[in-house]
């Protein structure tokens, strides 16, 4: 439990009455390597917080394999779009290392809000962070070059450098593998 309250740092404004709530209605659980957290198809119902190891999120076309994030430890990750609309999600959510999560239920987690208004800014929180950097993807895809995507991973998140396969990095960065390759030689 010590770990999952370390969730907790991340919003210091959260009072010990909705720190409580909130620890009484997580659930942990271990995953595998290639272990699916969320399937593509089905409804997300949770919202979860990387406690040890690493995830990510992606999508097949045409039996391509698209990486659209990474996610770390202390991060909160989810499929957004399926969580918050309640429609079938079109991405996975794959445990790239044996990893530990903590997740909570979407109805407990609105059944929250209810009671604890302060865990409703911090949800509001974590979704301007989800949007911020879903805004800076967006940016860095179409306004960088290949190379220049690539340093910024390495120097913002040069963690999954280690910990995601080149394949994976080089579908997140939208080039192909040989594109990377060189780009890795010359640096």
């Amino acid at each position: 439990m010590e770990k999952i309250s370390g969730m907790f740092d991340l919003f210091p404004g959260l009072s010990e009455e909705a720190k409580n709530a909130f620890s009484g209605e997580i659930e942990t659980l271990s995953y595998e390597k290639g272990e699916l957290l969320e399937k593509e198809g089905r409804v997300c119902d949770h919202l979860y917080f990387i406690i040890e190891g690493s995830a990510r999120s992606f999508y097949v076309r045409e039996n391509k394999d698209i990486t659209v994030s990474f996610s770390l430890e202390k991060e909160f990750l989810t499929s957004m779009h399926s969580f918050i609309s309640r429609k079938p999600s079109y991405e996975n959510i794959e445990a790239m290392e044996k990893s530990k999560v903590a997740r909570i239920n979407h109805k407990a987690l609105l059944k929250l809000f209810e009671k604890h208004h302060d865990l409703e800014r911090t949800y509001r929180l974590i979704l301007e962070q989800y949007y911020v950097t879903l805004e800076e993807q967006l940016i860095f895809a179409k306004f960088k070059s290949a190379r220049d995507r690539y340093l910024d991973l390495m120097e913002y998140r040069p963690k999954i450098i280690h910990k995601a396969s080149v394949g994976q990095i080089a579908s997140y960065l939208d080039m192909s593998i040989e594109t990377l390759s060189r780009i890795r030689a010359k640096i």
